[in-house]
């Protein structure tokens, strides 16, 4: 049955997108779109066109219309984020609602106006943007209200990005365009080099979520996995451990949380005293990756924890961002 609502918070993601309403998660489906690729023609989206990647007939492909975290084809994300709304808020016009989105900090003007643009075309009444640190700090319920500092560090599917935040606004913040796309890449090619075993995106995320880490865990898990043999091009099964995809994502991660370090070496004085002892607020997929909380801690040398539901942080931060409208107005000219 069609959720009827007025105002939506939305997560849009390279990998997925969460919409917020009713003071919970109404939609969580991948962001990708199965098209025929002679007349551009859309056959499924989200959770559809998820389980259609690597099993297409030719005449059909699957892509993900965001690239790190930015819009990559303008029409097929329209056409996506039409699908969402339509199947939260059912086909009635007179409900169109009013859409608060995020946007990846340091995004261009341009980037800024096709989000904008494809959400009203796709059938928002009004849509609001603000940065996905921003949001993401609200969501996970960080006082930023405050003069006191808060840091988030939201780890997403495209886009990593670290911000310190005070007085509901963005004092400092850094991103890298990468994520735990690249993670899934880096596993990817350690199994092609270490095996010369070929496996797609979908088989190199399942090693992530079943066994994957950033550090040693204390506890060896292992999974079998099935690709195609480089040399001989036949099936073939091999086992891979979680030792193995710490070596793998090592380099990737590395990288990844350069945002952070990025941040802290620029935050006031003031303000990074609040750091050090409230600690760094993990956030996003990319927060579920078991010891995260702890490579980040090494690696920047302030305490880490990921937030109660990483995932949808963003997404309840966009609703909630909604409620405190005349705030954010004020704060950030919307």
């Amino acid at each position: 049955m069609a959720l009827f609502v007025r105002k939506l918070g939305v997560d849009l993601g390279t990998v997925n997108v969460m919409v917020y309403a009713n003071n919970q998660i109404v939609l969580q489906e991948p962001a990708m779109v199965a098209l025929t690729i002679e007349d551009e023609r859309v056959v499924a989206v989200g959770q559809e066109a998820r389980d259609m990647y690597g099993r297409h007939p030719e005449h059909i492909e699957v892509i993900r219309p965001l690239r790190d975290g930015v819009i990559a084809d303008y029409e097929v994300t329209e056409a996506m984020l039409r699908y969402f709304l339509r199947k939260i808020g059912g086909r009635v016009r007179t409900r169109r609602p009013e859409v608060m989105i995020s946007v990846p900090y340091g995004v261009t003007s341009v980037e800024k106006r096709a989000v904008h643009e494809a959400t009203i075309r796709a059938g928002a009444r009004v849509a609001y943007l603000l940065p996905e640190p921003l949001l993401a700090a609200l969501g996970a319920g960080l006082p930023i209200s405050t003069p006191a500092g808060n840091m988030v560090f939201n780890l997403g599917g495209g886009i990593s990005e670290a911000a310190v935040l005070a007085m509901n606004g963005i004092v400092v913040a850094d991103s890298v365009r990468m994520g735990g796309m690249r993670l899934d890449d880096a596993i990817i090619n350690y199994i092609r080099r270490k095996y010369s075993l070929v496996i797609g995106e979908p088989t190199a995320e399942s090693i992530k979520i079943q066994i994957g880490a950033a550090v040693d865990i204390g506890e060896e898990l292992s999974m079998e996995i099935q690709g195609r043999d480089q040399v001989g091009g036949l099936p073939r099964t091999i086992t891979v451990t979680t030792s193995e995809v710490v070596e793998a994502i090592e380099e990737p991660l590395a990288a990844i949380v350069g945002a952070a370090k990025s941040v802290l070496e620029k935050t006031p004085p003031e303000l990074a005293s609040d750091i050090i002892d409230r600690g760094i607020v993990l956030t996003g997929g990319g927060a579920m990756l078991r010891g995260i909380d702890e490579y980040v801690t090494r690696a920047v040398g302030v305490p880490a924890y990921r937030t109660e539901d990483p995932m949808v942080a963003t997404a309840v931060g966009a609703g909630r961002a909604l409620d405190d409208l005349a705030l954010l107005r004020r704060m950030h000219g919307l």
